[in-house]
């Protein structure tokens, strides 16, 4: 069977209240599910794949309808968000508008969530829950021998006009079985971090699942338990991406460091391996020490993202976030000290969360003096506890997620927590936290005393302009 796996153009992504193009001009980085589906069946070596990142080839649907006539694919998988499900269904559309038999199945954090509401779309024939390699790889069986898909576990399906629940899918416990992503034919090129000074980026899990219970998160797909891969599985890959021309990855693990002795594992088979390549990492405040710094920074890990959220211990403790104030001051300390960079994410406008509190925040973004802040409002993301509260407490005017993902509109209506603060109020806030930490004289000089090379202070300007006319318009 033909396959094709596609990464949908971003044009009617819904938009938020941050400006798309920041964030676009900070990181391109490749669509990491549908690689390792595509891997997965390439294995197998029963079904011809082929991946699409139409994002990174910037194609268009117009484009897409002329690949599809070429490729002629049976089955299409598209990832899918809650956020460019706007451009989900516009590519379905136009799919089965070329050819109405071919099969389109949906996978993502999305799909999880609204499974029924998304096949109230017509265009949409099944959905594949949970982690996809193996329940996509069944589907693909199924189909290419015509028999029943109800064997097939952790999907739904429409047969004739009933939707069918097949039974729930198991989670890979021994994530090394699975092979590394297929990112041979992708626009490697285009792929990027602007906070890198290499022009080749990458991103990589070794890791799946989180034991935390921050109530803005959303992760109930992967699993409460976490499952690790072996230190010579990830740093195997990580050789593969070095041989693909790849010197920057991204581990997108929830908390890299979660276990202590697997971190040094890893950092001890890249040092013994003479592995010249930058990486970096998002981890948890409480979940370093200066040995292991130390080890990271010998091992070449360039920089590390800690989400601390708030600048006050009420907040900290009403996302349940348990982590203190004190612990982020140490962690980036000790960060600094071994000369390894941090990014500190930080949220405004929480439950109960007054103009002073963020303001604190702010001040304490300031006195962290990570190398990079990024500040945004606090999202209601569908299905974590935060929104399930809002809708309790009548915080939201209704159950506007579920409504996104039955009639998605890329002008819909995003609704923050505004129980203290009205949204232009949070807005007028995040400008403001933007002005505070980046247009300081001593952050300017750090940034001018600082660049790796000149492309790197050049990509650094371009950011530095995009702020400034975001931060002062």
């Amino acid at each position: 069977m033909k396959i094709l796996l596609i990464n949908p153009q971003l044009k009617q992504v819904i938009k938020s209240n941050f400006p798309d193009e920041i964030d676009k001009k900070v990181m391109s980085l490749p669509p990491l599910g549908i690689l390792y589906i595509s891997a997965f069946l390439k294995k197998k070596a029963i079904h011809a794949v082929n991946v699409l990142d139409m994002a990174a080839g910037n194609i268009s649907v117009l484009e897409l309808e002329d690949i599809i006539i070429e490729k002629r694919p049976a089955l299409i998988g598209i990832y899918t968000s809650t956020f460019n499900l706007p451009d989900v269904f516009l590519t379905a559309q136009r799919i089965k508008k070329i050819d109405p038999n071919i099969h389109i199945t949906l996978g993502g954090p999305h799909v999880n969530i609204y499974p029924e509401e998304t096949l109230l779309n017509s265009d949409i024939d099944s959905i594949v829950t949970g982690e996809g390699e193996i329940a996509f790889s069944e589907l693909a069986d199924a189909l290419e021998n015509n028999i029943s898909l109800s064997n097939v576990k952790g999907i739904l399906y429409r047969d004739r006009v009933s939707v069918i629940k097949t039974s729930p899918p198991e989670l890979i416990e021994n994530l090394d079985i699975l092979p590394f992503p297929d990112r041979k034919n992708l626009y490697l090129k285009r792929y990027y971090n602007t906070l890198s000074p290499d022009s080749i980026s990458t991103t990589m899990i070794s890791s799946r699942g989180c034991p935390y219970d921050c109530i803005f998160c959303y992760h109930a797909h992967m699993g409460k338990g976490v499952r690790f891969r072996s230190s010579n599985n990830v740093v195997s890959e990580m050789e593969e991406c070095a041989s693909l021309g790849i010197r920057d990855i991204f581990f997108i693990d929830d908390v890299f460091t979660l276990n202590k002795k697997r971190t040094f594992e890893i950092c001890n088979e890249i040092i013994e391996r003479k592995l010249n390549i930058k990486w970096s990492i998002r981890t948890r405040v409480d979940s370093v020490d200066i040995s292991m710094l130390k080890k990271l920074k010998a091992a070449g890990c360039e920089r590390i993202q800690f989400g601390i959220e708030a600048g006050t211990s009420q907040i900290l403790s009403i996302l349940n976030k348990e982590i203190t104030l004190a612990q982020a001051e140490e962690a980036f300390r000790l960060a600094k000290e071994e000369g390894i960079e941090t990014l500190a994410y930080f949220m405004i406008g929480s439950p109960t969360e007054t103009r002073d509190q963020i303001l604190e925040t702010i001040d304490f973004a300031i006195r962290l003096n990570p190398d990079y802040a990024h500040f945004s409002i606090t999202m209601p993301f569908p299905d974590t506890e935060l929104y399930k509260i809002g809708l309790e407490r009548n915080i939201f005017r209704n159950d506007f997620w579920r409504e996104f993902a039955k009639h998605p509109n890329a002008t819909s209506k995003l609704y923050y927590w505004e129980e203290c603060l009205s949204e232009k109020e949070l807005c007028l806030l995040l400008k403001h936290a933007y002005k505070r930490f980046y247009f300081r004289p001593v952050y300017f000089l750090k940034l001018l005393l600082k660049p790796r090379s000149l492309k790197d202070l050049r990509k650094k300007i371009k950011m530095g302009i995009k702020l400034f006319e975001y931060a002062f318009s």
